[in-house]
């Protein structure tokens, strides 16, 4: 596995919910088989690209861009986003200068994903995104299996920093194991198994365990976009599309 590389930056601002947001349970059917054991979308791209997340806190962008990257790759014409783009969307979401370290704090995972929606990073909108239930694993990876990507919110750990995979360490969640203790970061889960998850953040891809997810992570959502579902518009096989489909027409969407 590739290792990310060695400079870090952070830049998830504490998750913020909005009670109108779409949830994932509503339109997983009864019909939807089984996510298999183990599912990972991460063949396709060689080079991902640190989208300046070595320099600014643009995780927000740089994680949703990496997730059009792989959709595209899989698609069979890969889009590689470039730094510029990513901090074009920063500056989009935040107000983020370049030239003015104050304004470099991060993003809200729910602003970036409305942005996203509404107007496009890297030239690609997403048709909708949908919050996974907290804690439940089963919708992590039913948003992998589907859509090929989980997008999550991690409060990190400062004894994350130390880790080749990221764990819970023995004291628990004390001390350097407290969730938040290095800062909130924004990481595009593309695979899993039955031991672990898979991310691409700083580079590179990074694995964490199950119980590192259920302990850190504080938001998913799973994210529709035109670069993943088939031009037929056929929906994956148990996943109420169409329903999907009339509220956001209710929102004018």
């Amino acid at each position: 596995m590739t290792e990310p590389t060695v400079s870090y930056r952070l830049g998830k601002l504490p998750a913020r919910h909005d009670p109108r947001t779409f949830q994932l349970a509503a339109y997983l059917t009864d019909e939807l088989p089984e996510a298999p054991a183990r599912v990972r979308w991460t063949e396709k791209v060689k080079d991902w690209g640190m989208l300046a997340n070595d320099r600014y806190g643009d995780c927000v962008p740089a994680g949703a861009l990496h997730m059009v990257e792989d959709w595209t790759a899989y698609a069979g014409t890969e889009f590689v986003p470039t730094e510029r783009q990513a901090l074009d969307a920063y500056s989009a979401i935040t107000g983020f200068d370049p030239n003015d370290p104050n304004t470099d704090n991060g993003a809200v995972m729910l602003d970036a994903l409305k942005y996203w929606r509404r107007t496009g990073m890297g030239g690609h909108q997403i048709i909708a995104f949908i919050a996974c239930e907290p804690g439940n694993t089963e919708q992590i990876k039913d948003s992998i299996h589907l859509f090929a990507a989980a997008y999550v919110g991690i409060n990190l750990p400062v004894s994350a920093q130390r880790q080749r995979v990221w764990s819970v360490p023995s004291q628990g969640t004390v001390g350097d194991g407290a969730p938040g203790s290095w800062g909130g970061h924004c990481v595009p889960i593309l695979g899993y198994g039955p031991r672990q998850l898979v991310c691409i953040t700083w580079g590179g891809l990074k694995s964490m365990t199950w119980r590192f997810f259920r302990t850190y992570c504080d938001e998913a959502y799973a994210v529709l976009s035109q670069d993943w579902l088939r031009e037929d518009q056929v929906s994956p096989s148990g996943f109420d599309l169409e329903q999907l489909q009339k509220d956001l027409a209710s929102l004018g969407g």
